[in-house]
Order: structure tokens, then sequence, then C-alpha cells
């Protein structure tokens, strides 16, 4: 039997439950996992249930339990389930084997008296029989006379029944007398206790299994096994039924937690406006889209919760996978094709600051299927969609959601919560269908501009921007668009600049490291902005230095820097758990905001002080709001340099005297003369001495003779790819031997085929990543300051060959598993890449 044999109801029901963060599915054993038979000890489970029972259990926060009358015992080596399964018997009262070495004296002679009673009542009556258990004692009649078990029961009822202490059960065909005061109902809610359940399933056939029903509340469902009167939500006919309902359960429960079908992170394309940001799948589903800003609650999280977290998608109705997806050149616009049919994919990048819309087109042939599911606030808010003639409207939440889509008949469906909308469409020649989704607005009305007149306008946005860069020879296509990507991930109003797109994109399938990367990181800002006029772009970097002038004034000094703002460039609030959400590939959890914002970081001055420089070489003057920032930083660094920190990777260790660190101090001072000579601006007194002591400092405590190596910290022989830049900063000569033997241990301990890990020491978290694409830019520079051009040409050829199809690139590589990692697309990535080309090209 197959799922769809289930009503469409339960269905729905069964899909609702699957998506709980910790599930608890619990069944009666006879008449549910195992047919009814003649003789008790012949009954055996299907074997479809005890398959699909055991791979629930293997799923992550998921426990499952066999609920039974029988003693456990019996249970056991009747059901031979596996041990993930838990088993308690006697109606809750045993719960382990040895539970009845738990019974007091008194309790063990009380159940001798039942057992001595009860074999004088049913004695002379062929068929009853009497099942002793470790905590009772139970009477079953099923294969007796009628008139022997209606008196059998009567008797039990008026005798041994009414005693004190003896807590009685009524089944089917059973009467089960115990001396422990327990219930299947009791049971269940003592082993949603124990695992901590966010949502229970209790399955069962029995009248005793009504107790069980009757302590579902909420989320939870029941579902009864054949007829009579029950507390159910719903019913099914037989254990056949069950293994469908339980087959059916595991399937939506995998593919929840673990979304088998999650596209490669590197193989998803992002869309940009001018203040947000949307991923689309290789087939042209809208993964990810975060509103009113893209650092907000999610509008579709399907990149992190599967299909039920939120997505809109456009695919042939026949099925089909698609031929490919691309960029238009120089712009944002994606264009996904199959044989017969095309998804072109738009924001409008200079829509109202409060809003966000996305532009689909519909073109070719073939009849194409939509799906309109949209689930705010990451799904935790009840959604309903009301058709209009123009479109739809989403209600349910603060922020007001429509889709504009003239002409199309939609479907509405609900599972119970949120309503979903379908609709079969059919371009026709020269009239594509159009669908604009605005977030921020009810307004249905057509556009004031034809959809290709604005697709035009679009492109324009970005393409006239890439015309003015001065792009290097060395992959000039990729560096394009990085630069775009770049672009795209900054806030136009604000200045400030995202460090990827997304959160909680995995550093390890399955692990725990899930960051929250859509905050701006002021070394991050400031490394994207150098790399943008580098390239010959200088607004972005004067509106990022705007953003930091603003954070800069709202604190007594830059030592007081925190190592990130929101866009706005406000403080973050605290970080928090998504719990309702699985994450990409079973990586949970899913985190919204940042600890790091509390961390010390004294590396942040340096990249500041240095896009300055940069700046104001291109610019040919530096602005003196620009120089009393820089004073201030260099004042920073002459108070707190020599204090350990947090570092640039952010660990959750104690603070370290950081090589790293401690070079972008030098840094700092050492731009700061420099801008102070070029531009004519006085340098104060002490300033050159602290550069010389700071170096030395550096050059002294930070070699480690041991290794042969610059390493992370004074105070370990750990080594940090983030030290090469005792070299690549200039403090120390990249032809000094003591820079070589650095760059050939980093190579050596951190370098894994195409990619270069960041360290490989404890950081206080468990699990692993992948290697850093900026690692490995880094090692690309180091290889051509130290004349080694082949390896630099052979590692930069392999970090182009890691972007996806459409030119990103994700946070990390993987070369075991040889798959991408982390956020996405990063902006680290995207400034190595930029970076080894202009050096390649020189």
């Amino acid at each position: 039997m197959t799922a769809e044999a289930l009503p469409a109801e339960l269905r729905r029901a069964i899909m609702q439950i699957a998506r709980t963060p910790r599930l608890l599915v619990a069944c009666d054993y006879d008449g549910t996992l195992a047919p009814i038979t003649e003789k008790p000890d012949e009954a055996r489970p299907l074997a479809e249930s005890v398959g699909a029972l055991r791979s629930l259990a293997a799923q992550h926060e998921t426990t499952t339990a066999v609920i039974s009358g029988r003693a456990l015992r019996d249970l056991a080596t009747l059901s031979r389930l596996p041990a993930e399964v838990h088993l308690v018997g006697s109606h809750g009262s045993e719960f382990d084997v040895g539970f009845v070495h738990d019974l007091d004296d008194e309790s063990r002679a009380l159940r001798g008296r039942i057992e001595a009673e009860l074999d004088r009542i049913v004695d002379g009556a062929p068929g009853a029989e009497l099942e002793v258990k470790p905590a009772g004692v139970a009477v079953h009649v099923r294969r007796a006379s009628r008139e022997d078990a209606a008196r059998i029961v009567e008797d039990v009822h008026k005798g041994p029944c009414t005693w004190e202490g003896v807590s009685v059960t009524d089944g089917k065909e059973v009467v089960e007398l115990s001396v422990v005061q327990t219930n299947k109902g009791s049971a269940l809610g003592t082993l949603r206790h124990q695992v901590g359940a966010t949502a229970a399933l209790f399955i069962g056939d029995d009248v005793t299994d009504e107790k069980a029903f009757e302590q579902l509340t909420g989320p939870d469902l029941g579902i009864k096994v054949g007829d009579g009167d029950t507390l159910a939500h719903h019913r099914v006919g037989d254990t056949e039924q069950v293994a469908t309902i339980l087959a059916f359960l595991l399937e939506e429960r995998r593919n929840w937690l673990y979304g088998e079908q999650a596209a490669p992170i590197e193989r998803l394309s992002m869309l940009a406006s001018s203040r947000s940001v949307a991923l689309l799948t290789p087939d042209a589903k809208l993964t990810w889209l975060a509103h009113p800003g893209p650092d907000s609650a999610a509008v579709f999280a399907d990149l992190l919760g599967g299909e039920g977290a939120g997505h809109f998608t456009i695919a042939p109705h026949r099925n089909g996978l698609p031929l490919g997806q691309r960029y238009l050149p120089g712009t944002m616009t994606v264009e996904t094709r199959w044989s017969r049919l095309l998804v072109t994919d738009y924001m409008d990048p200079e829509a109202p600051a409060h809003r966000t819309d996305i532009v689909r087109v519909i073109s070719g042939e073939a009849t194409a299927e939509v799906t309109f599911a949209p689930r705010p606030e990451f799904g935790g808010v009840p959604v309903r969609l009301v058709p209009y003639e123009d479109g739809l409207q989403v209600l349910g939440t603060s922020e007001a959601f429509v889709l504009r889509s003239p002409g199309v008949n939609w479907e509405i469906n609900s599972d119970g919560v949120h309503d979903t909308a379908t609709a079969l469409v059919q371009p026709q020649p020269g009239a594509p269908v159009v669908l604009e989704l605005r977030c921020g607005t009810t307004d249905l009305a057509a556009h004031e501009l034809p959809e290709l007149e604005r697709r035009a306008e679009a492109g324009r946005y970005w393409s006239t921007w890439v015309a003015t860069l001065k792009l290097p020879d060395a992959e000039p296509e990729l560096v394009s668009r990085s630069a775009l990507t770049l672009r795209g991930l900054i806030h136009a109003d604000t200045g400030g600049v995202m460090a990827a797109a997304t959160t909680s994109l995995p550093e390890e399938i399955g692990g725990v490291r899930n960051w929250d990367y859509r905050y701006c990181w002021i070394r991050d800002g400031a490394m994207t902005m150098r790399e943008l006029v580098t390239l010959g772009s200088l607004d972005e970097a004067e509106a990022f230095l705007g953003w930091l002038h603003g954070v800069l004034s709202t604190l007594p000094g830059p030592e007081r820097l925190h190592p990130l703002y929101t866009l706005a460039g406000t403080q973050l609030g605290a970080e928090a758990v998504i719990d309702s959400l699985p994450g990409y590939k079973g990586s949970r959890p899913v985190r919204v905001g940042n600890l790091a914002n509390h961390q010390v970081q004294l590396d942040v001055f340096g990249p500041v002080v240095e896009l300055v420089m940069t700046l104001a070489e291109a610019r040919g003057d530096l602005r003196d709001e620009d120089w009393q920032m820089v004073r201030a930083m260099a004042e920073a660094v002459s108070r707190r340099w020599d204090e350990p920190d947090h570092g640039i990777w952010e660990e959750r260790h104690v603070p370290r005297h950081r090589v790293y660190s401690r070079v972008m101090c030098w840094q700092t001072l050492a731009l700061a003369i420099r801008l102070g000579e070029i531009y004519d601006r006085e340098v104060p007194a002490g300033w050159p001495e602290l550069r010389d002591e700071i170096a030395a400092d550096v050059l002294e405590n930070g070699w480690n003779s041991e290794v042969k190596a610059y390493t992370t910290a004074y105070d370990g022989t750990d080594l940090d790819a983030a030290s090469l830049f005792v070299g690549l900063a200039g403090l120390l000569d990249p032809q000094d031997e003591r820079f070589q033997q650095t760059v050939t241990a980093i190579e050596a301990e951190l370098r894994s085929g195409s990619t270069v890990y960041r360290y490989h020491r404890d950081d206080g978290l468990p699990g692993g990543e992948g290697g850093f694409h900026l690692c490995a830019a880094w090692l690309i520079e180091a290889y051509l300051l130290t004349g080694r051009r082949t390896e630099a040409e052979e590692l930069f050829d392999q970090l182009v060959d890691a972007a996806g199809p459409t030119g990103l690139l994700p946070e990390q590589y993987d070369p075991v598993a040889e798959r991408s990692l982390g956020n996405h697309p990063q902006a680290y990535s995207h400034i190595g890449l930029i970076r080894c080309a202009r050096l390649l090209a020189r």
C-alpha cells in the first residue's frame, strides 16, 4: 500500500508532525504492529512496521517506542524489535526488565494474592488463561466460551478488582490487574518527559489505548486502528495501514531533517537588489528570502528547512531536469532553462526602501507548474492566501505580502496551519507569464513600466557599474561576477555590507558550526571595499566609511568597537536558535544573531586603515574625517595592542596573544604613519617607536623554533593560515628565511589539495570544517611573494574550479567529500579571488 491510499487529511497531519523538532513515535503492539491472532504467543509484527520503526529511531531527535499490555519480557521475545526501539510493558508499569525488583514486599504479597484468586476464578473454564507479569496478572478470555468469558470478567470485577492497591485496565477480551498505579497514558507522558518531545504520535487499537489518546494535546497526533469509539484524531482499518503510516512518516521526517533534495551550496545563485538578496536553486526554486531586510526573518527558508519552511517554485509540469542556469552577462538577472521552458528571475534594484520586489517571468512552449508557499517568520506564523483578480494576498503576518499574477488561476490548499497556492500556466509566444512578488505592500496594481523595460532597467543598474571596473587579464569574467556579488551584498541605503547572504549553512554537514553571517563585520567590510576600490569603484568604500563614522559616533572611542553590527549600524540582539528548522541537510542548530558580537578582536583596525590608504591613493586625497578616524584607531592600538584577543576566527576559547592580531596592530600604525607623511598630516610623537616595538614583539615572540614557523599565538606550537600576514602585510621581508619557512610549514600542515584550512587545533567546538577559500588565496599570495609562481597558478586554478556554475563561491570546501560548505555567497571568498587574479595578472 502506498501513502496515497491514506486519507488526505491524515497525510497532511503526518507531514505536519514530521516537522516537529523532537518527535516521539509510540505504538501499541497487538492489533497495531502485529495482527490479532487466535494464540497471543503467535502474534508477529509486520516486517515493514519493524523496519520503519527502526529507521525512525535512527533519525536525529526522533524516539520510537512500543507501549503494550504484554509483560516486557514477553514483548521483547515476541516482537524481536531492535534495541533502538524502546519497549514499555504491562501498560506502562515496566520500563525495563528488572522492574520487578523495585516492588516492595507488600506489593509482591498483593500480586501473589491476585494470582491465587484469579487461578480460582478461571479454574474449569477451557481457553481462559492467566498471564503473570512482574507487577500484575492479566486474565485473557478471548479463547474461552462466551458464557465463561462473561462470568470470569464479572467475577474479576466484583472480586480482586475492588481490592485496595489494585489498578485495573480493561482491554479487548482481557482484564489486567496491577499492583502499580499506571496506564498507557502515564507511560506516554513519562517517555515524552524523558526525551523532551515537542510532539508525540500514538497509534493503537485497544480500549486501553484511549488513556494514551487522552494525553495527546496541541501538535500531537493520535491514530486509532479499527472500529469503536475513540479520542484519536484519525482512524485506519488495519495493521497494513499502520505500516504505511510509519513508512510515510519516515520519509517525511527524513526529508525534513536531512533535506535529501537540498541543492549543493555552490550551485545556488544569488538575486540582489540595492538592499536585499535572495537565493535560487539550479531548478528555479526560490529557496531563501528574508524581509524586510536581508538580516530579517525568512519568508522562504526552504534552504534550511525543506519545502515546509517556504518556497516559490516554477518548473515544467512534466518532470525534467533543467539544461542550465546562468546570469545574463554583467547583471544579477538569472535565467533557468529547460528544453521548452525558460524562467527569468530578477529583483527590482531600485524598489522603495520598505519593499522587496522579485519578478519571475515564465516563457516558452511548455506548461509550467507554479507552487507559492510563503512562510513568514521562519514559518512561525499561520499563513492564509486570499485570491484576488490580479493575484494573491498573504495574511497572517504583520508585514504585507502580495503576489501579482494576472490571468493565473490558483488552487489554494491548507495543511491546517499554512496555505499553499498551486497553478498550471501556459505561456504563449510573445506573451510570457509574469509573476511579481511584492514584499512590503498590498498593492496588486500593474507596474507603470512594461516588464521588458523593467528587466532592461534592472540589468542596466548592474551592467553600467560593471562597465566602469578595471578588470585584470586573469579570469576577467569570474572577477566581474565576484565584484557583482560583493556589490550585491552591500546595503545601498546604509553602506553596510553582509559577510554572506545566508545564515547557518554548515561548515560540516550534520554539524553544529552553523553561523549567521548576514551582518556587517568591520574587518570583512573594509576588505570588501578595498577590493572594489582596486577595481576602480570608489563610491561603495566612501559609503562604508560613512557607515563606520556613524557607528563610531555612538562610542567613546574605536577601542570600544564591536567586531560586527547590523547593516543599519546598530548592535545585534542576542544569538538565538530557530528550533523549528532542521537545517541544511540536517545541520543544526539554525542560528540568528552572532555571539562574536561580544568578543575582543584587535585586528579590526588594520583593514580599516588599509582601506583608507587605498581609497586615498585612488582619490589622490585624504579626507579630514578619515584621517581623524585613522588617528583614533592608532590611539586605540596604542592602548590595547598587548592584550590577548579572540582573533579573526572568533574562537570561543579564552583569548590568546595572536600573531595575526599583533600584525594588524602593527599595520595600523605603519599605514597611519605613511598616510601622515604622504598627505602632510601631523604624526603624533611615539607612533614610530610603538610601531617598531610591536614589530619586535611579533618577530621575537611569534616565532617558534620547534616548528620553524610563526605560529597562531605566543603560547603554542599550533599553526594558523592568518599568520602568513607577517609577510603579506610587510612586517617581515617575504625573502626572509623565517617567512619562507612559515609558508612551507603552513603548506605542509594546513593545505589539502585544492584548499587550505584555517588551523587544526581544538577551538572549543565539536566537529570539523572545510578548508577556507580565503586561506587558499592567502597562500597563493605567499607563493607569489616567495617566488613560487607555478604553485600559485596551480592553486588559483583550483580555486577557480571550486566556483559554482554561475561563478559563486561559498566560504569553504571539503576536499575529502569534494563538496562546498559554509554560508553563500561569501564575501571573503570573492575578495580572495579578486585579489589573486589581480596579483597574477601583474
